[in-house]
This record gives C-alpha cells, structure tokens and sequence, in this order.
C-alpha cells in the first residue's frame, strides 16, 4: 500500500511506500494527516500507530520539477490526458503521440505541442495540423501537474483526491 507525501505547504510531492512513511513519522520528519480507518500498526513492544494514507512533511523541501516542465514520457501524457484520444467527439483510447504542429512542419516536442489520438485519428491527421482539418481537442495541452501524474496511479488512494485537487485542478485543463 502507498502513501501520498505532501510537502509542509500541503503541496503533493511523491507517492511513497508505507515503510518509508512510518520512518519519516518515527524520526519525527512527518506527521500523519489522514490515516487508513480500521488499520493500524503493532510494535513488538505493545505501540500501536495509524497507518497511514497521506502524510505531511514538517519542513519545506525545495522542488526541483517546479524549474523546468516534467520529461514528455508516454506514462506522463497517459496521465495529463487520462489515456483518451484528445480530439473532440471520440471516446476510443488514446493509443499515439501525436504532434500538434507536425515536426516535419517544424513542430516541437513539447507539452503544448503533443497530445494522444487514437490510431485512426492520428493517421487522419497525418502532418496536417487540427486546424486544417476543422477539428478541436478535448483539453489545452499544457504540462502535467504533480496531481496529474499521481492520479495516474493504479493504486491512487480516494483519500488522496482532495489534497492533489488543491494542486493542478482539472477545470484548467477545458479548452474554450
């Protein structure tokens, strides 16, 4: 089971292990600020602590994703696009990158400039750009956020969703 790690400003910074969470707690580097109902950890010696689910560093730790965007991988876009086809109307999944503004039309391979599209679409596209083709998109590509990329998580926790919610909330992401 894993655990949401905030930073002291409630920011979300990593999912953890619960071995790692009780060790920053036991040397007083974290607190518990939601814990599993129900469960609980047994010392030998008779303690008994809260398992947790999210905890809360007591010091700030500097952030060094904030200085440059996250790395374009294929599980970060997954995430930043809730692994759906971005083009407006289709409902399949989205299963290719695709460039915006084709690099053979000197396209760069950045946030705002790749998407995912379904294999149909994406060969419909071809180096065309969407607005040759009339077509809109779902989202406004941008960076992916902490929150992003932490909800992609098979094992994301529901008591997480309220902390990474106040971190990179999802209305931003509607394109107008």
């Amino acid at each position: 089971m894993s655990v949401l790690l905030l930073n002291a400003s409630y920011e979300p910074l990593r999912i953890i292990s619960w071995q790692r969470a009780i060790c920053l707690q036991l040397s007083e580097r974290a607190d518990v600020i939601e814990a599993v109902e129900g469960r609980a950890l047994h010392t030998s010696g008779g303690a008994e602590f809260a398992f947790p689910s999210v905890i809360r560093l007591r010091e700030m730790v500097v952030v060094p994703f904030r200085r440059g965007a996250a790395p374009i991988t294929r599980r970060a876009l997954l995430a930043r696009d809730r692994g759906e086809c971005q083009k407006t109307g289709c409902d399949r999944r989205g299963a290719t990158m695709d460039h915006l503004i084709p690099k053979s039309r000197g396209g760069q391979h950045t946030w705002i400039n790749v998407v995912l599209m379904c294999a149909e679409h994406n060969n419909t596209k071809s180096n065309r750009t969407i607005e040759e083709l009339g077509w809109s998109l779902k989202n406004v590509p941008r960076a992916p956020t902490r929150a992003d990329l932490a909800l992609d998580r098979s094992d994301a926790n529901p008591q997480w969703h309220r902390w990474l919610n106040r971190f990179g909330d999802s209305n931003e992401r509607q394109a107008g």
